[in-house]
């Protein structure tokens, strides 16, 4: 039985464990020939020796569930390592058609005690660790549609969070990293739409070891019953993301959990403030803002609780 994505070959990134392994192994499960990259440190901070352990493992479990897939351990935030795990995929399968970044890591503090190294070693690994490997894929397709003389198959689906949106007091550098990614998404599928790419953001809410913190107050399901935080509730829409049924998907950021997959509409103007004498003064400004922000409910949010539906313990 043709599954969604035979034929086509897949890299995703941070996939020895939680999010990146489930996503790795739902492409593998509808047909995909899959390149699983993690560096392998044990650490959610980045410490702790690299290791082919993870990438293996993963690997492995597709292999002998009748999959293809092979292991590349290497650093994604490195540009040169970035541009072998392209490669890998190349050589391996022939070309690469899906393209899934989910490589990261926590280095939480406050914004008045943030070290330099921890805002740049998350901005690295999470933001530029998505160009690196976008920057390569890109590439790959662009030289395959000119060699066509038209466009190619190709997915990009990368990982932003809800940190950004909503803001995370203790994560300035994760949210500014998870910002930047749906920039870099947005700008992404403009430039390769005319070769046949898509480039998506998701925001995924789930039980890792990355957001262990996060969620540790809600409560875990009973056994047998559904758990909305579970990894896998959302590797289904990377799946499907990656198939052709998305082709017209480009652009786009999605929030997904268990049971849920929200499309988020582009920023709207919520008011419009016009200067009597066709620029403000500092007076005026005061009259027409501060009555206004004095209306509005105090730090407005996207609350996970209200739209999940969660207990906290």
């Amino acid at each position: 039985m043709l599954q969604p994505l035979d034929g086509l070959s897949a890299v995703v990134t941070g996939a020895g464990r939680g999010l990146g392994r489930a996503e790795a192994l739902e492409l593998a499960r509808l047909g995909a020939s899959v390149v699983v990259n993690d560096f392998g440190q044990p650490g959610r901070d980045g410490t702790g020796a690299a290791s082919a352990g993870p990438a293996e493992d993963v690997a492995a479990e597709i292999r002998e569930a009748g999959g293809k897939a092979v292991a590349h351990c290497g650093d994604v935030a490195d540009h040169a390592q970035a541009r072998a795990l392209v490669d890998l995929a190349v050589e391996t399968y022939g070309k690469l058609d899906v393209l899934v970044n989910n490589a990261g890591i926590l280095r939480d503090r406050m914004i008045f005690s943030m070290s330099e190294d921890e805002w740049d070693s998350v901005v690295r690994v999470h933001l530029k660790g998505h160009f690196n490997t976008v920057r390569f894929a890109s590439a790959h397709w662009r030289e395959r549609s000119k060699a066509a003389g038209g466009p190619v198959y190709g997915r990009i689906v990368n990982t932003s969070s809800e940190a950004f949106l909503a803001g995370s007091a203790g994560q300035p550098n994760y949210a500014a990293a998870k910002g930047g990614i749906v920039g870099l998404t947005t700008s992404t599928a403009l430039a390769l739409a005319k070769y046949g790419v898509t480039a998506n953001a998701i925001c995924p809410r789930a039980r890792t070891r990355m957001t262990s913190d996060v969620f540790a107050g809600f409560a875990e399901p009973a056994e047998g019953e559904l758990d909305p935080l579970a990894p896998e509730h959302v590797a289904p829409l990377v799946g499907y993301l990656a198939s052709p049924a998305a082709g017209r998907v480009n652009g786009q950021l999605l929030v997904v959990h268990g049971g849920v997959v929200a499309v988020m509409e582009r920023p709207r103007v919520a008011a419009v403030f016009r200067a009597t004498a066709g620029a403000f003064s500092s007076g005026e400004l005061d009259e027409s803002l501060t009555p206004y922000f004095a209306g509005r409910p105090e730090g407005e949010t996207f609350a996970a609780t209200e739209v999940l539906g969660l207990k906290r313990d």
